[in-house]
């Protein structure tokens, strides 16, 4: 059973929300990270207007990466992407985050993998993300929907985002499948050139 949470708004904005158990144990940074989630999202919801499209798109980005954050939990811990707090929230600012904040940890990726080979850690890289991608937009949705808002230049703006992260990804698979397709080609020429020389 979820731990009750109490959740108080500490501003006028609601920027900022205290969560804390309702029994007084401390909660996990997970269940602490989802509480906060659920309270800036029902902030945004006392918000929303039909006729601004920025406060939504918000809360697309912000259950992106959650969704993102929870498909990276195993490899990089909890919270592996922190949502800024003044940002564009534009389809095009918001797919660039998500896109430029999920990529980012393609790197430490590998790390976490070492010795498997580096284009098959991308394919599974990018599943992760997607999948983490796919979950937050789907909730989004739902989240809009059940404010009756999620019509019109909402939803084409929702819309537009995925699109854009998805070329956004499509874009950072092909660079790095021709960076490794030409360290592979580097390699053996070198190795061509070393057998030629030996």
């Amino acid at each position: 059973m979820a731990t009750p949470v109490s959740l108080t708004s500490s501003n006028n904005t609601g920027a900022t929300a205290q969560v804390q158990a309702k029994d007084d144990k401390p909660l996990s940074p997970a269940a602490r990270a989802k509480a906060e989630l659920n309270a800036s999202i029902v902030q945004a919801s006392l918000s929303v207007s039909i006729n601004s499209s920025n406060e939504p798109m918000s809360v697309v980005l912000k259950t992106a990466l959650t969704g993102i954050n929870e498909a990276l939990k195993n490899d990089f811990g909890d919270n592996a992407i922190q949502n800024a707090a003044s940002q564009d929230n534009t389809p095009e600012g918001t797919a660039g985050r998500i896109v430029s904040l999920s990529t980012a940890f393609f790197e430490a990726y590998k790390q976490q993998h070492p010795g498997e080979d580096e284009g098959e850690l991308l394919n599974k890289f990018m599943d992760t993300i997607k999948g983490g991608v796919e979950q937050g937009f789907k909730e989004a949705r739902e989240v809009l929907e059940g404010l009756n808002v999620l019509n019109g230049e909402l939803a084409s703006n929702i819309d537009k985002t995925y699109e854009l992260v998805q070329k956004g990804f499509d874009d950072f698979l092909a660079a790095q499948q021709t960076r490794i397709n030409g360290a592979k080609d580097g390699a053996e020429d070198a190795a061509g050139k070393a057998e030629k020389a030996a």
